[in-house]
Parts: C-alpha cells; sequence; structure tokens
C-alpha cells in the first residue's frame, strides 16, 4: 500500500499522504465504511474521485482511526469523535490527512497554469510579478492558494472571502513556510504555514 510520506510536525500533529496507485476494489478491501459514506461513495460518478475517497479511508488506518470514528458537522467540516482535530485532502493521484490536537487545516493542488487565470480571485497578483518565469509564478500560486484553502477549512465559516480575509505573507521557496492571518467579524487569528513540493503537486498544511 502506498503511503507516500509521513510528517511529524510536532509531537501532537502528524501528517500522511497516500500516493493512489490501486484500483477502487483493491482500496476498498478490509474498509469498513459508515452507511453513510457507502452511500456517498456509491454515489460518485467519478471512479477517481471514489479512490481518493477510499484511499482517504487507509490514512485514517494508518493514524488509526476508522470510517467509524470520523463525523461532519453542519457545515461540512470532518471532526474525530476521540476530540482530536482533522482536515482531509484529495487532488487527482495524492490524498492527504492532518491530525493534531489543535486546529488544523491541509491541502494538496496539482501545479497547473491555470492558476494564473484564477489568481485575481484569491490574491493580488501584481505581487508576483517580479518573479523570474511562469513556472516560479506557478508554483508561488499554488501555495498561497494551498495555504489560503487550509486556512478556509481549518475556520469553517460561512461567507470567509479568500481575497478579502486570508493574508498570506510573502516568502521564499527554500523556507517552506510562512505565516498567515485571518481577519473575520472584527476578530483576527495568526497561523504557521508550512508545505512541500513533490511530483508536481503542492501540499500546504496550516495550524
Amino acid at each position: 500500500m502506498p503511503l507516500y510520506k509521513t510528517i511529524t510536525i510536532n509531537p501532537q500533529t502528524t501528517a500522511y499522504i497516500w500516493k493512489i496507485e490501486e484500483d477502487i476494489d483493491t482500496l476498498s478491501r478490509n474498509i469498513k465504511l459508515t452507511d453513510h459514506c457507502q452511500q456517498r461513495v456509491d454515489g460518485m460518478k467519478s471512479e477517481l474521485h471514489q479512490r481518493g475517497f477510499m484511499s482517504v479511508r487507509h490514512l485514517l488506518a494508518e493514524a488509526g482511526y476508522t470510517d467509524f470514528d470520523l463525523y461532519y458537522d453542519t457545515q461540512g467540516k470532518p471532526h474525530l469523535k476521540d476530540g482530536k482535530h482533522i482536515s482531509i485532502t484529495h487532488s487527482f493521484i495524492f490524498s492527504g490527512i492532518i491530525v493534531s490536537d489543535q486546529e488544523v487545516g491541509i491541502d494538496i493542488e496539482m501545479q497547473r497554469d491555470k492558476i494564473m487565470r484564477i489568481a485575481h480571485k484569491f490574491t493580488p497578483l501584481e505581487e508576483y510579478r517580479t518573479l523570474a518565469n511562469t513556472e516560479a509564478i506557478v508554483r508561488k500560486l499554488t501555495i498561497v492558494w494551498g495555504a489560503k484553502e487550509s486556512l478556509y477549512k481549518l475556520y469553517a465559516q460561512e461567507g470567509l472571502s479568500f481575497l478579502k480575509h486570508i493574508d498570506v505573507q510573502d516568502f521564499y521557496f527554500d523556507d517552506a513556510q510562512t505565516t498567515a492571518s485571518v481577519t473575520y467579524n472584527a476578530e483576527k487569528s495568526s497561523y504557521h504555514i508550512f508545505f512541500l513540493e513533490f511530483e508536481g503537486f503542492t501540499c500546504v498544511y496550516a495550524f
């Protein structure tokens, strides 16, 4: 089973990344789902989504949990019944989870040129004009998007805007980390952001 990477961030926080190479039948073996989640999988038209969903259940097992330990609130945010915090992500051939004693968020994105077309919706694009080439711009925008997506998952508040409410501090690629803030409903919170790149994908996690 291709557990791709385990990242121990601190004694209370671990991220797990899976590279999805198996077919749906292989991924379904020895995995028991709640009736609700079984219905969700059965209703998915894309096998890619089914495989992503089931790979997350293998990641849960790596972290010592099953599908029965997981539930979702009215905002669609996942929780663990033992009180620990969890965030989940899936993008094409990779999936990931992060589990912690504190609020966390994780996102995996494929690095694609199309992000340049939507960048104005989530960040001031002029901030990236000094980068050397298109590849560098795509990489940086993907990290910023991943950071904001991670914080959006962590915060889980309806109406939160990537552009208006979430600010990611500038960074160098070699830093592999930065900070970010969320200003919403007259409250401001600060967060640590970490990122890594692999096989044309970017993983970002926040806490």
